[in-house]
């Protein structure tokens, strides 16, 4: 059943937007295409996928760079005809060239921060592709409103802050019109990007929360797509994010980027846990790196802080104006010791909090009254809402409060600037601040630090360094909850909530010794100083490429609807089995091997009920009554269990317990195929294995006679696979002297006899068809888990052992689209009682002659 969620996407996915009106059909941009097939075809916005294998005719070295704003800054022209544009030098798409090759092309996609008549939009697109190689997306008036001030504004940027809509008047509810222009701004961006794309050279860079959903709209159209995506806000918490209605939607739109890029270890922590909680995907590390299995796709995780542009702010520092700003500065400020704070005006930043923690600040170490002001810049808001205002009047009313408390002839202590301030006025305030403090609630980065420490270092040759050959100092007090909090060890980190030790670290930070000041501004920009933006840049497209290299080898294809879309990629000597070819090759063979796994392969796993219906039983036996087949069930369960299961197959073979157990017909004996009989060790096993079950709710043990396994399928999946991790390491301690061998697999951790699998099954049942002159064939092999890969590979041993004559009627094959050793897969349990069926259509139940 499709979920509440996925209501309209189909519409949404092919351009129907209900409850707003459609963009104006506009005169295309001309594209750079070199991949085979009609241009045409791109017009259409059915999703039709561009996946040659044929490379394209120019190689070219680009990327295409996509925001929800384009580096571009339009201007009116006095005489109001026209535009002028210049690049927006603070913006981080235009800084983050620096850290790409050289020679590398850079295209940009976003929309424009000003609104462009309809008549002026091609002249306009046509001006800043000539000459900024920018390509604007414009919005409609009706989609932009609930696009930004909407679904990511009041709705994305509050709860991946931690902000949840408790109440109608708190936040707001969910809106569904909200998403769905979010779906249709992000479908038009992705109509811009298809316009210029060549997707077989170029990259693909889309950044932040307001385009979530991008990657699956361009996945659809290119399935080899070299595409990354960087999240410049926190990721929330599982608890927080499973809040949100579309939430799945967007954690499969995401996975259709190749990598993934978070500031921090904790917001790729919690993204992960999402995965896991919500889609049932488990990350791996490896050398170093994080990857999630996504459909035989390896998505890549990138923790990685960005950083400032050094180059930016040190041209500032060297500027005139900035000098003669800091001297004006030092004289009015003359004798005071400056508390510096700079903020966006935003619910998050936590300014009435530092203002709070300055007032008790004054109050309990009164040596400050009168030496200590806290300038505190604050830019214009970005949002809107009623929110918002509520804080402005917080700010207000506490500016007041203390000012009016402490004021002094000469001396305030707070110094509010509630207007736009220009990189050169900051950096003179920077340079004059004894200790710069954030106090943000939640913030994804902040780079406010990194400019502080960079301003005070100063650069050489500039008159604010005349006293360049002193030792440079500077301090921090800033909010655990920032992004850049990790990076900055020297600093001091706070609980913005908790006052009276933010006023504390305040007074401990502009009271400490000089030397010690030195050293901790000595890290901090040693850190800084190289782990900027063009570090920054240069690691995700390094990483991007590492990720990506393998696109043009595996065989791709694009499966499922709306937002449930992703691409299935494998090696291209994995294939699906094809019903017409195992018949074909079954119908010339005689000497038949059929090997089958039970859960997961003839049974599927959600099923309660694990009894075989008379459809599996029928389809066994007509395949058993064949006189040229010996057919194998080849399971984990008891002997028991299939022994009853299977009473009506008079001729099946059956290995129990992983090959523990055998029998080959219901008329012969079991037979026990365990190297010892000594089971002492469970004495030792199970106590071990009921102190996890009974800290692991959800979790429980299986006796089997050879046996012992923890399930944990049932428990909490973050908890259930760390107590399994636990489990697996405790009993592999106990038993080390033990002739047994400790295992996990899905979701169970299991203990068996040495010298036990499935693989030792198949080697026995294929020697004994050749002992006997009947040497098989044609082998059908076919499981679904871990525990199926001894069975494949045995199978490769056997043809280099001769075992097996020949490789070419062999079919191992995996039930799902995953990384094997078998060399074919169908779906599903329905597709291999499907192919049962052709098989037992094919056989000849008549006697041998």
């Amino acid at each position: 059943m499709m979920s509440r969620s996925y209501t309209n996407l189909l519409d949404l996915a092919s351009g129907n937007f209900p409850a707003m009106g459609q963009p104006r059909e506009r005169k295309r941009l001309p594209r750079v295409m070199t991949v085979p097939g009609v241009i045409s075809e791109l017009d259409d916005d059915v999703a039709n996928s561009v996946a040659s294998d044929v490379p394209s005719s120019v190689v070219q070295d680009r990327i295409i760079i996509v925001g929800n704003q384009l580096p571009v800054k339009a201007k009116r022209r006095p005489d109001n005809k026209g535009w002028s544009f210049s690049w927006d030098e603070d913006s981080l798409l235009l800084q983050l060239k620096d850290g790409l090759p050289e020679e590398m092309e850079v295209l940009y996609v976003g929309s424009l921060g000003a609104d462009i008549d309809l008549s002026e939009q091609d002249d306009v697109s046509q001006v800043l592709l000539d000459r900024f190689k920018c390509v604007p997306a414009f919005l409609p008036p009706d989609i932009l409103s609930k696009y930004y001030h909407g679904f990511c504004k009041q709705y994305l940027w509050p709860l991946f802050h931690y902000m949840l809509p408790i109440s109608g008047n708190h936040g707001g509810r969910f809106d569904r019109s909200l998403w769905e222009a979010y779906v249709a701004a992000n479908k038009i961006f992705s109509q811009r990007v298809i316009e210029v794309i060549n997707p077989e050279d170029d990259y693909v860079w889309i950044h932040d929360y307001h385009l979530m959903v991008l990657p699956t709209f361009l996945r659809r159209r290119f399935n080899r797509l070299r595409m990354g995506f960087f999240l410049h806000s926190p990721f929330p918490s599982s608890e927080i994010y499973r809040t949100l209605p579309v939430r799945e939607e967007i954690l499969r739109a995401l996975l259709n980027s190749d990598l993934i890029g978070f500031h921090t270890f904790d917001y790729a922590r919690h993204f992960l846990s999402c995965c896991s909680r919500m889609l049932g995907l488990e990350y791996q590390s490896k050398r170093g790196y994080i990857g999630l299995e996504y459909y035989g796709r390896t998505v890549g995780i990138k923790i990685m802080p960005v950083g400032i542009h050094m180059g930016q702010i040190q041209s500032v520092l060297k500027l005139a104006d900035k000098d003669w700003r800091v001297g004006e500065l030092k004289q009015q400020f003359e004798g005071k010791t400056i508390l510096l704070g700079v903020d966006d005006m935003d619910i998050f930043k936590g300014i009435n909090l530092k203002l709070l923690a300055m007032e008790q600040l004054l109050k309990q170490h009164p040596k400050w009254q009168g030496r200590a002001i806290l300038v505190q810049i604050t830019n214009p808001a970005r949002g809107r809402g009623r929110d918002l205002e509520e804080v402005q009047a917080e700010i207000q009313e506490s500016c007041r409060r203390i000012n009016d408390t402490f004021r002094l002839p000469g001396y305030e202590p707070v110094i509010f600037i509630d207007r736009p301030v220009s990189l050169s006025e900051r950096s003179a305030y920077f340079t004059i601040a004894e200790c710069v403090v954030v106090a943000a609630v939640r913030d994804g980065m902040n780079l406010t630090p990194y400019e502080y420490i960079v301003c005070r270092q100063g650069v050489s040759g500039s008159e604010s360094s005349s006293e360049s050959s002193d030792p440079k100092k500077s301090m921090l007090v800033i909010s655990e909850f920032i992004g850049c909090s990790p990076s900055l060890s020297g600093a001091i980190r706070v609980n913005p909530w908790n006052i009276e030790a933010t006023a504390e670290a305040m007074n401990e930070a502009i009271s400490m010794a000089d030397s010690e000041k030195q050293l901790r501004h000595e890290k901090h920009y040693r850190y800084v100083s190289t782990h900027d933006v063009a570090y920054w840049s240069r690691s995700f497209y390094q990483d991007m490429e590492r990720t990506c290299k393998d696109h043009f080898r595996r065989r791709c294809w694009g499966i499922g609807l709306s937002f449930g879309f992703r691409v299935v990629a494998l090696d291209p000597n994995f294939k699906k089995l094809n019903i017409d070819q195992i018949e074909s090759a079954y119908i010339k063979s005689k000497n038949r091997a059929i090997l089958l796994d039970y859960d997961g392969t003839v049974m599927p796993q959600t099923t309660i009920n694990k009894t075989p219906n008379q459809e599996v039983i029928s389809i066994i036996n007509t395949l058993c009554s064949d006189v040229k087949n010996t057919v194998f069930v080849v399971s984990g369960r008891g002997r028991d269990s299939l022994g009853t299961w299977f009473a009506p197959c008079q001729k099946l073979g059956i290995a129990a317990e992983h090959g523990y157990f055998m029998r080959w017909s219901v008329d012969e004996d079991w037979e026990n195929c365990g190297q010892s009989n000594d089971f002492g060790w469970i004495q030792i096993a199970e106590p071990v294995m009921k102190l996890y079950t009974e800290a692991t709710d959800g979790s429980s043990i299986e006796k089997k006679e050879s046996g012992l396994v923890w399930h944990h399928r049932d428990a909490d999946p973050g908890f259930g696979a760390a107590q399994a991790k636990e489990l697996l390491d405790h009993l592999e301690s106990v038993l080390a002297n033990e002739p047994v061998a400790v295992k996990s697999g899905q979701c169970i951790v299991e203990v068996k006899p040495q010298g036990i699998s499935k693989g030792s099954v198949a080697e026995k049942i294929f020697t004994s068809m050749a002992e006997s002159g009947r040497q098989a064939d044609f082998v059908l092999c076919i499981g679904d888990d871990r525990s199926d890969e001894d069975m494949f590979e045995s199978i490769d041993n056997a043809i280099a052992s001769d075992i097996l004559t020949s490789s070419k009627s062999v079919f191992a094959c995996t039930v799902g689209q995953k990384p094997s050793k078998a060399k074919y897969y169908l779906d599903d349990t329905s597709d291999v009682i499907n192919m049962l069926q052709a098989l037992a259509e094919a056989s000849d139940p008549s006697p041998s002659p």
